[in-house]
């Protein structure tokens, strides 16, 4: 059982189980850790789905040809992964160039990095019903030593889903964000958020402004209004729901011309879920518990006659001086 009470170990069933194409949805999964070496991670994989590991760098593992395709270990600090801290050092006269010099240095700043720094494994779409397949390397991950987040004050690390839309028809995503807004305040209770991952900027709530207009009786927009509301009241990709991606795969061109994470951005037709812990070093915890609470989410969406009754019910809270407060907020963070 896990700390609320319910089972981890069943994974509910998505209400929408295929794409308008008749394809399995698919989900894919992104987990912060440390604790433990980027080979005991590929290990991990390989003993679940099989694969090759492949090494690129100290920063950077690949798990290749898995059932399910390439999975990915890396330290989630890009100026590492990429070596562009070898740019830095060139500026200070320094050259270390490649070969044996090089990986003792980078095994070393991988070492030391990953003090603060999340070892991370992502993870290629895997169709919904083989999603529960994953939690098996989890448990070997929980089994060879992974920390989490609460294993530290100083680590925000997260448990991330990508989970590929059943439409890109407009009507459609306005009632999973719909849902997912109606359903945040319980979210956040079930994550129980770590404190680290509260302060910091990568989960911000959405500010109340927007949350209103999206709930208005009467908004119905089209496909590019959705885009650029979005983009006006909130454009980032810091919120537990990070729509982005998504918005990017639709049209490009519109979510980058706006100011936000450009380079960060990756178009994918997948709602991009960030909000929950990664609590791997806990015994009872699963990933079946983040999973069933967006499955609690679509449902939500699926329901229209609840989706109305929450939206008026939410409606009713809100207040001005709630309002005033979530603008105040977002402007002295930015």
């Amino acid at each position: 059982m896990s700390q609320n009470g319910r089972s981890t170990t069943e994974f509910d069933p998505l209400p929408w189980g295929q794409t308008p194409a008749g394809q399995t949805r698919r989900i894919g999964l992104e987990l912060e850790l440390t604790g433990i070496r980027p080979h005991q991670m590929a290990e991990a994989i390989t003993a679940t789905l099989g694969g090759k590991v492949e090494r690129e760098s100290a920063f950077l593992t690949w798990v290749r040809d898995t059932e399910f395709g390439d999975f990915g270990v890396e330290l989630d600090a890009s100026i590492l992964r990429d070596r562009r801290y070898q740019e830095q050092l060139a500026e200070l006269g320094l050259d270390i160039g490649e070969g044996e010099a090089r990986d003792n240095i980078e095994d070393v700043l991988s070492r030391l990095a990953g003090l603060v720094v999340p070892l991370e494994l992502v993870g290629p779409p895997v169709p919904w019903t083989e999603f529960y397949r994953l939690d098996e390397i989890r448990r070997r991950l929980h089994e060879a030593g992974a920390k989490g987040t609460h294993s530290s004050p100083l680590y925000a690390f997260g448990l991330q889903l990508n989970i590929e839309a059943a439409s890109l028809e407009p009507e459609h995503l306005l009632a999973m964000l719909k849902a997912f807004l109606l359903r945040y305040d319980w979210l956040l209770e079930r994550s129980d958020l770590d404190l680290a991952r509260r302060i910091s900027p990568y989960v911000q709530p959405y500010p109340e402004d927007y949350i209103v207009h999206v709930l208005q009786r009467d908004y119905r927009p089209e496909i590019s209004t959705l885009i650029d509301d979005f983009l006006h009241f909130t454009p980032t990709r810091n919120r537990p729901l990070d729509l982005l991606p998504l918005f990017a795969h639709i049209d490009e061109d519109r979510v980058m011309a706006a100011p936000v994470e450009k380079d960060l951005i990756k178009p994918r037709p997948a709602f991009h879920y960030r909000l929950p812990n990664c609590l791997i070093d806990e015994p009872d915890w699963t990933l079946a518990e983040a999973w069933n609470d967006w499955v609690a989410v679509e449902r939500l969406a699926f329901d229209r006659s609840a989706l109305e009754r929450e939206r008026g019910r939410r409606m009713n809270e809100s207040s001005a001086l709630r309002r005033w407060l979530s603008a105040a907020l977002r402007w002295i963070r930015q």
